[in-house]
């Protein structure tokens, strides 16, 4: 449990920054926040947590293998809560 614990700091800094977002200072603070998210993404590996994945996934590859593309980034987006470029993108990816 001891290792967690910088984890949760670091997730909480997180939300915090993402929390006291204003326009002019938005990219500057974006640049830092994927920061910590790759941060916390080692941090995670290292300990040997997996994150686990949402179920509605499935429900996301069943929409590209029909060929429902705007579909899948709208289920994405509500699954992320990603912007509609960054989710278009991870769409993308997803399919090839």
């Amino acid at each position: 449990m001891d290792t967690l614990t910088p984890i949760a700091i670091l997730v909480l800094a997180a939300a915090v920054l993402g929390s006291t977002v204003t326009p002019s200072r938005n990219k500057p603070l974006e640049r830092r926040l994927a920061r910590l998210e790759e941060k916390v993404d080692l941090l995670m590996a290292h300990v040997g947590v997996e994150q686990p994945q949402d179920p509605r996934m499935a429900q996301l590859d069943e929409l590209l293998a029909e060929g429902k593309q705007i579909q899948a980034i709208k289920v994405y987006r509500e699954i992320t809560g990603a912007g509609l470029a960054e989710a278009k993108e991870a769409v993308d990816r997803r399919m090839r």
